[in-house]
């Protein structure tokens, strides 16, 4: 249950995705003076060494955060996000959900960081020690989620990541996200999910629960950069957005060519945006 450890994947295409779509959640609510609050519920370390033994024994950012890096990337979206993760990539270090979110949000707003795993949650706290409107927590995020809801200020996102080693993440993240849902209908929930070799892929039987979510507006975002096989691992990834702010999908639209581009090597890479729900 405890054997995920996020450093061995950081940086890579999944981590791209991801952190682009909370980049731009965290400055669509920014864009009001209101404070807001952001909520993890599977924050990691949330700063990771990409010199560490974990990193380099994938190498996974080379084929993610590298590859933008070093391609000029002409979206100002995609440059934004760049310039965000450079400085750290220059100290050999990739900045989790966590650290993107201390920089984005502003002295107003709070952070709420949940981890289970005994270690990385000791890494969390190190890794955020004295940062101002910042609360780490020592519990499962699934539960804590739910716990949480509605929280106060009731603007915000919520970031929910687990590492889906177990079937069970699966049925328990769709659990959460309806029973917080219920408590918090003015939330922004951001899914992140992999997709996975055939004989393992749960998605979306996962994203189809989530969408049927009475009177929710569903977004889904998928990267394909590899073919599925049967038994390989995670051939792309997905974001799972409930209540996206407006013009975050046109945001997306306008960025996932240039993307797409950079990170393939196989010629039947693709992308993806589907609405699963309208509410309208």
């Amino acid at each position: 249950m405890f054997s995920y450890r996020h450093g061995y994947h950081a940086g890579n295409h999944a981590d791209v995705l991801k952190h682009l779509c909370q980049m731009l959640l965290l400055n669509k609510l920014a864009e009001k003076d209101k404070a807001f609050v952001y909520i993890d519920t599977h924050s990691g370390a949330g700063l990771y060494d990409l010199t560490s033994a974990q990193a380099q024994k994938t190498g996974e950012y080379k084929d993610g955060i590298d590859r933008l890096l070093d391609a000029n990337c002409q979206d100002s979206n995609l440059r934004s996000y760049i310039k965000l993760v450079d400085e750290y990539r220059r100290d050999n270090r990739y900045p989790g959900s966590p650290e993107l979110a201390r920089r984005l949000c502003r002295s107003q707003d709070s952070l709420q960081l949940m981890e289970w795993h005994n270690n990385e949650v000791q890494n969390l706290r190190a890794n955020f020690k004295g940062v101002r409107n910042t609360h780490t927590h020592h519990r499962n995020g699934f539960e804590g989620l739910v716990a949480m809801s509605p929280p106060k200020p009731a603007r915000g996102l919520v970031l929910i990541d687990p590492s889906y080693e177990l079937e069970a993440d699966y049925q328990e993240l769709v659990s959460a996200v309806k029973e917080s849902y219920k408590r918090w209908k003015t939330g922004i929930f951001a899914i992140w999910y992999p997709l996975l070799a055939k004989s393992r892929d749960r998605s979306e039987k996962m994203t189809k629960a989530l969408a049927a979510i009475q009177g929710a507006d569903v977004l889904d975002i998928q990267l394909k950069l590899h073919p599925q096989e049967q038994d390989v691992g995670m051939y792309g990834s997905g974001m799972l957005v409930i209540n996206p702010p407006w013009q975050f999908d046109t945001q997306l639209e306008a960025l996932m060519p240039e993307l797409l581009d950079t990170l393939k090597d196989w010629p039947g890479a693709s992308y993806q945006l589907n609405w699963l729900a309208r509410s309208e």
